[in-house]
Order: structure tokens, then sequence, then C-alpha cells
């Protein structure tokens, strides 16, 4: 139904109007100063109630957008705690060196990034000037997080600093010998610098969100007094395109994480051109932020343009501002100030009135260099406000050139990002703005030269000052090597010793194992249970009431299963994370905290628990991330495989997460078949990890385990199968010869698909003749890691048997190998296998029915496990052909 205007009602004309006159009367005082005053100022008005209301504590919507000015006015400004001509000599010295590192490096063709840098420089130098705790002060100092492309500008602080030589900065991305720089930030290549690696983009934002979000919780539980730290995150504009960049901005703001600001340093470029070509990107941020509940401090314009802003008496500069699109902003800092005069401010006659007050020097400094983002005053005032402020996160939108001082051939330009080096002449012509005494006989040899002022410089002393008294360098990364003790026995000995006649899920067994793991009176409040809102599919709501999920703000309400056992309880020292439908979250939650023992010296256990499919498939980048990182803890893959789930379908059928998770070189991955096995990986990761790594073995790593929901007795533990089971095969049930010439096989199988090993075991033995013995193969990856290691040292001379090796000598028989997996995950290990070997798996899509029909389906149940062993064993003349058919048709294959 619409007005008689033909518009919509809205919200309002659903509310009771006490005096409809005084209502009509407001409208009609709109009306009037709108026709004689024009939009603007009935616009500015507007605004400037709504303004007052919010300040007078009038509960009504904010506004998602300002003008495009600075938040913080320049009178506003706080006094610059610093001296900002030493600060000035040593950013140009940190400018200077970031670009001749990679212009050196280019020669190589190794390639760098310099203009990004170029732009941010003052973002991070008044940053580690003024604000960036380090570790060595009160508590776990700041984490920051720095853009990618900016990791020279870092890597020219740490030399300035004594931090790194001329030699590491010209081994910049060249690390196959062992002493080079990574391109980008990475702890796994630089570990005593570097603690979190950014340049997969959309996941620095995501990880520092949930950082903030760690640090509290490490706070709310009385593990960490965290609340000396911040969380910095410095992006791109353009990186704010990718999802995972404002996927959890609402959280942030949900649960008022002002430990947190968010850099973006807005130079309106991405890699191939504008970020919002037709668009402005800061008023789009600016809203996505402010709907989302962020604090948004915007630093966009530098003392040039107080000038302009006052001679604005109409208000037409800012409402030009407010409709020139990126890209054209872009080109006037490209093109001369006739074009500027031209197409800018003859934009109406408002301002072309102001233009004719302005010098051309004036607007070529205002559209060509005086950006926000360049000023330390500017960006001073920012993060000062962005820490004093209370009760929700800050993002600064700082704005800036990209290629800020490298010349005109960088600035602006939509190719710099791809430009690598600058010529000698440029190099020249940059140390005359930068004002730095570097001599022409420097660049005799052809190679521009680094610039120190000495170690005993004023620069170098000021800068090391400076850092001292926030809490020493940064960034840094510290290990306090600290083992926790192992826990007791018997929190193993119960899936040790079996289930008996009861049948039990190996999803089960695992959630029970944590459960008693986390009463352990030394390391159990040091587990933290991650899941990602599917806690009851896998048995966990019997931590509810135990652990509690964890919540900032504890229960503010009454659960609606309050009165039930296993009732939803929120605290605010929970341990549950409990993150919702975002595996993204979970996935950053486990981040922060496997990674814990380095950021804050607080070894945590996570273990991250998800179904199966939306694992690996789905953020597979952040399980690099965490590699990277060097995390550790348990990953979890529940409801695993692609024949378990009764009637899910494809798109819930995972039959191929352990192929993907091979490819990742600090995950062990495990396929446990019994809850016994699943006792004892667990029990050597929490050693490996957390207690005494064997020599040689590396401890930064993490588990990758897949467990089942498919109910099933399970047996007690054998003697002497616990270094089979960690290294990934052993002999589970060696078949009963029917008599002493019999034909025998060797059935590998993993996770699940041991059952229909067995069952194939017995109907080979009943029905064909046939002797088989049955493995587990609790590891196929760590069979095939261990075996390329054997092959590494026989490329040095070295000569080493691999286990799976080792392990089948002398097996008679074919090897069948067979998993709920696709083959790919068995064939890991087929050329390490001297037997003849085949395999069986689920290659495919999955689909939607019981187990068995999925099972006949892929052809892994044990009647085709009979038919594959017996086409073996027929190619080696040790049964008639005929067998293969027979037993096809016996079976109806």
């Amino acid at each position: 139904m619409t007005d008689p205007v033909g518009k919509l009602p809205s919200e309002l004309d659903q509310l009771p109007d006490r005096d409809p006159e005084e209502t009509a009367e407001w409208a009609a005082s709109l009306d009037a100063v709108t026709k004689a005053a024009g939009p603007h100022r009935a616009a500015y008005l507007m605004r400037r109630s709504l303004q007052h209301a919010e300040g007078a504590g009038l509960a009504l919507p904010k506004l998602l957008e300002t003008d495009y000015v600075n938040s913080i006015p320049t009178a506003a400004e706080p006094d610059f705690d610093g001296d900002l001509e030493m600060e000035s000599k040593i950013t140009a010295w940190n400018r200077w060196n970031a670009a001749a590192m990679v212009t050196r490096g280019a020669r190589f063709g190794v390639g760098g990034h310099i203009a990004t840098f170029a732009s941010a420089a003052w973002l991070y130098e008044t940053g580690f000037n003024h604000f960036f705790r380090g570790k060595e002060g009160d508590g776990s100092g700041d984490q920051l997080y720095v853009q990618g492309h900016a990791s020279p500008g870092i890597y020219a602080r740490a030399f300035l600093d004594g931090r790194l030589s001329e030699q590491q900065l010209d081994n910049f991305r060249q690390e196959s010998g062992g002493n080079g720089l990574p391109s980008y930030p990475h702890p796994r290549r630089l570990p005593w610098l570097w603690e979190f690696p950014t340049v997969s983009m959309g996941l620095g934002p995501l990880s520092a969100i949930y950082q903030a979000r760690f640090n509290r919780y490490l706070a709310n539980r009385n593990i960490k007094d965290t609340s000396n730290s911040h969380v910095w995150a410095f992006l791109g504009d353009g990186e704010m395109d990718e999802p995972e960049s404002t996927a959890a901005l609402a959280l942030a703001a949900r649960e008022k994480l002002d430990n947190l600001t968010f850099v973006i340093n807005c130079n309106l470029q991405r890699l191939d051109g504008p970020v919002r070509a037709n668009f402005r990107v800061v008023q789009e941020l600016e809203g996505a932020f402010r709907g989302a509940g962020w604090n948004v401090i915007k630093t966009l314009w530098g003392n040039a343009w107080d000038e302009l802003f006052q001679l604005d008496t109409t208000g037409a500069l800012v409402r030009r501002l407010r409709e020139v699109p990126d890209a054209q902003f872009q080109t006037y800092a490209t093109r001369d100030v006739a074009y500027i005069r031209e197409h800018f401010f003859g934009a109406e006659p408002a301002l072309a009135e102001l233009a004719k007050l302005l010098t051309d020097a004036k607007i070529a400094e205002c559209f060509y260099t005086s950006r926000g983002g360049h000023e330390a005053r500017k960006v001073y005032a920012a993060y000062r406000a962005a820490v004093e402020h209370k009760g929700a996160p800050t993002v600064i939108l700082a704005q800036t050139v990209k290629g800020y001082t490298l010349g005109k051939g960088f600035e602006s330009k939509n190719a710099n990002h791809q430009m690598k080096k600058l010529t000698i002449d440029e190099f020249k012509g940059m140390r005359e703005l930068l004002g730095l005494p570097i001599p022409d006989s420097a660049f005799a040899d052809g190679l521009v030269p680094y610039g120190h002022p000495g170690a005993d410089s004023p620069e170098v002393r000021y800068l090391q000052e400076r850092r001292a008294a926030l809490g020493g360098p940064a960034p840094a990364r510290r290990v306090h090597a600290v083992a926790l003790p192992q826990p007791e026995e018997r929190a193993f000995a119960a899936l040790k010793k079996g289930s008996g006649k009861q049948e039990m899920a190996t999803t089960m067994a695992f959630v029970r194992l944590v459960k008693d793991l986390m009463r352990d009176k030394q390391t159990g409040r040091r587990w933290v249970p991650i899941v990602p809102d599917e806690a009851r599919t896998f048995g966990m709501e019997s931590l509810f009431p135990s652990a509690g999920i964890y919540s900032p703000l504890g229960q503010t309400y009454e659960p609606v299963d309050r009165d039930q056992l296993m009732y939803y309880k929120e605290a605010k020292d929970g341990q549950i994370l409990n993150e919702g439908i975002t595996e993204a979250g979970a996935m950053a939650d486990f981040i922060a905290a496997a990674t814990s023992y380095a950021t804050h010296g607080e070894t945590m256990i996570p273990f991250y628990i998800f179904y199966s499919m939306f694992g690996w498939q789905r953020t597979g980048d952040q399980f690099w991330q965490l590699a990277d990182q060097l995390g550790k803890g348990f990953i979890v893959g529940a409801t695993a495989g692609r024949t378990t789930l009764t009637g899910e379908g494809l798109q819930h059928a995972d039959g191929h997460s352990h192929l993907i998770a091979a490819t990742n070189p600090a995950s062990l991955n495990y396929d446990p078949a019994f809850a016994y096995e699943i006792a004892v990986i667990v029990k050597d990761g929490l050693r490996r990890m957390y207690g005494q790594a064997a020599p040689g073995e590396d401890s930064n790593v993490f588990y990758y385990l897949t467990v089942y929901n498919e109910p099933k007795p399970q047996p007690a533990m054998p003697e002497g199968v616990e270094e089979g089971i960690v290294k990934g095969l052993y002999r589970f049930k060696e078949g009963t010869p029917a008599a002493a010439d019999a034909p025998r096989a060797q059935l590998l199988a993993s996770g699940t698909a041991i059952h229909w090993a067995l069952e194939a075991q017995e109907l080979l033995a009943a029905d064909w003749g046939v002797t088989a013995d049955v493995w587990s193969a609790t590891s196929w990856g760590e069979l095939r890691r261990e075996a390329l290691e054997c092959d590494e040292a026989l490329l040095r001379g070295e000569q080493r048997v691999p286990y799976v090796t080792q392990a089948l000598e002398g097996a008679p028989g074919p090897v069948v190998a067979v998993s709920d997996w696709m083959r790919a995950v068995p064939d890991q290990i087929s050329q390490w296998v001297e037997q003849d070997y085949t395999s069986l798996g689920t290659d495919g899509f999955g689909l939607s029915d019981t187990r068995d029909a999925a099972r006949r389906h892929f052809g892994v149940d044990a009647p085709s496990v009979v038919v594959a062993t017996l086409a073996q064993l027929a190619r080696r003349g040790e049964v008639p052909a005929t067998a293969v058919k027979e037993a096809r048709d016996r079976y109806g294959l």
C-alpha cells in the first residue's frame, strides 16, 4: 500500500504522532530553508541537528557518512609528543633504504614493492615512535599486523636500528642460502622479527579482530593480564574488497574491542588501478564501519588544505570533494595546475572565485602532496584518539599518495605496484627531496647505496630511546620455551581399554578424551575448545555447563533450557569458543590460541572441531596462515569421510580433505580407526608440541585428525602398537591360514574403512580360501613424509629404508588399500610398497543415501574389497581368473 504521492510508507508512519500540527511545522520549516537557502544548507542543518541530538543523549540512528574532511580539525589536534624534525630525518632514511633494497634486488629479478611503503611511511613511523609497545615492557606488547607489501620499510627501520645488516638487506627475497629476508611478513622464515603473516590479503584484518578478542579471552579467564596490549592492523583500501576483511566487523563492535585499531591506507589504488574508479572508497568504508558500530576517524587532508577550507564560506569546496570520484582525484595528482583549475575549481562559480585567491604553488601542494597520512601531526592525532576511545574498535581512514616521494614517475601511477626500481637519476632527485647527505660518489659503481647516519648518530639514538620507552624493538617475536607437564595416563586409559559391547563413534571418543584432559589440574585450563555452531552434532553439549561458553558479557538472560542438565551456559570466564556459523572465524580463533605461546608467552592447547567438509576445503588459506605463524594444536575433522553421513549428500560428503592437508608441510594428518588410536595420537601430539620433542622433531606443527560419526564397538588396544600408530601403519589382525599353501593378501585400511577390511578378511577366508592380514593405516601422509625423508637422505649418500617398506617387508601377497577418501590419499605410499599395490576409494562427487548403498556405489564395501583382492591374486596366477567374475555375481556387484 502506498500514500497519495506514490511513496511507500516509512516505519515512522507506524508510530503514534502526539502532535501532528507540530510535526507539520517542522517539515514546513525544512521546506522553507530548502527554498530560501538551497538544499545544501537544509542538509547541513539536518546533520547539525542529528549531531546535537546525539550529544544530548537522544536515541537516534547515527549518520553512516560524514563530509569528506578530517574527523579531527587542526585546532583540535593534541600537542605532538616528540621531535618532528628528528622523526622526519629518520623517516627519510627509511624511505631511502626501502627503495634502495628493492632496486638493488631488481638486478637479480627477484622483484619487490616500493610504492606501498612510500605512501604509508608516516603511518608506521608515527606508531613506532609513539604508540607501538614492545615485548620488553609490561605485558605482551602490542600486536602489529603489517601490510605485506610494506615490508621493505620495516626492514629499513630494522637496519637503521642495527637489527639488520647491509648484507641481509641485499639478501631480500633470496632465502635459499639460509640468510635471506622473506619478501613479506613471515614468522616461519624470520621468526625473531615477524609475528603475523599478512600478505594473503583479507586474512590480516580477520585475524587481527580475533587476536584482539583472544586477548580479552585470556584476561577474562585470568590466564594473563592483556590490558596493555593493543592490536594494530595496517591494511590497504583495495584489500578491503576481500570478504574476510569485513567479515567480523560486527563481532569487534559487539564485544566492544577498544583494544583494536585498523589503519587503512587509502591511497585510492589497488594493484591494477583505482580501488573505486567511479566512486569514493573512503566514504564507502566509513559507512560500512560506522554501520557495524566502529569508531571512525578520517585523516584525509594535510595542513595545506586548511587555508582552502577557511576560504570556503559557501561549502562549495566540501561539496565538490564529496562528489569527485577517486579516479578523477588520482588524475589531479598527475596533471598540471591549469587542469586542476579548470576541472576541479571550474565546476561551479563559488569554487572558481575561491581558486582566484590561491596561488599555483598552493594548489600544487594541496593536490600533489598534502594528504593527512603524510603528516606526522595528523597521524599522531588520529592514533591518540584511537587509543583513548573506549567502548568500540577504531578504524583510521588515512588518505595518502601511492608512491609518495618516489618522484613523478611513480606517484599515483596505475602501474606503480608493478614498478620495481628507480633509476640513479630518480634516486638523486629523491635524495634532494628528502635532504639526505648522500654524495654523488656513492653511486660510482652504478648501484644505489644504502644510507645510514651512523650507529651513534642523533637519529639512531632518538629511535632507540623512543623504542626503549615503549618496551623494546617492534615488531619482534619472542618464544619462552616452557614445556607443559604431560597429563596423567588415566585420561587416556579409558579409550585404550575399549568400549566392550557398547558402540561408540570415534567423534565421541575424541570429545570424551578432551573432556577428561580438560579436568587435568595442571593443564586442563589451557585447553581451548573451538567449534563453529555444531557442538551438539559432535556430542559436545556436555561441555556447556562444566566449561562454559565464552562471552565477555557473561549470561544476561535466562536460557530456555536452564532446567536441563546440559543447559546452554555462557560465562565471562567460559572456556569454549562457540563461534556461530563461521569456519573462518573459528580458524582465526584457533590461530590466535595456537600461537599464544609466542604472542603472550602463554601456551594454550586449542582444538578446533568442525564438520569435516567445511574445514580444509573452505578455509585452506588459513591453514597455511597457521603453518606460517608456527601454530600448534589439534584440528579435528568430524563426521569425516564420503560415505558415513547418511542422507547428507554432495555438499557435506568429504572424501578429499586428507589430500588437501597433505600439501601443508606443518600438518600431521591422521585417520584413526579406533578410539585407542586417538588416545595414542593425542598423547604423542601433546608430547611433541607442548612437552619434549625428540631430537630432529619439529615442534612447530599441528595435528589433523579425522573422526567419524559411525558408532562401532571399540576394541582394546593390542600390545606394542603405539609406534606403528604414530608412524602410520601397524598390523591389526593377522589372518589365520586355511591351508599351508593358501593364497595370501594384505589389506590396508584407514578410519572407518577398517571395518570393511575386517569383513572382507572373513569373506576371503570363508568363501575363497584366501588368507588376508588387516593393517590399520593411521596416517598415509606420515608414511609418505617419512619415506620422502629417506629419499632425500639417499641423495646425501645415506642408506635409509622407509618405515612403510620395513613394516610390509616379507608380508606375502598383493596389497589392497582402502579408505573413505579418494584413491589419491592411499596412493601416496604406493611407490614405497614393494608388493603389487592397488587402491580403492571414493572418487567423484558425494551423494545422498544409506551408508551401505553409498559404499556399494563407490565400490569400497567389503565385497568390493574382496573382488579387488581376488583380481590382484588372479593377475598373479594364485587364484583362477574365473574367481573374479564369480565373486561379482555372488555379491551382486
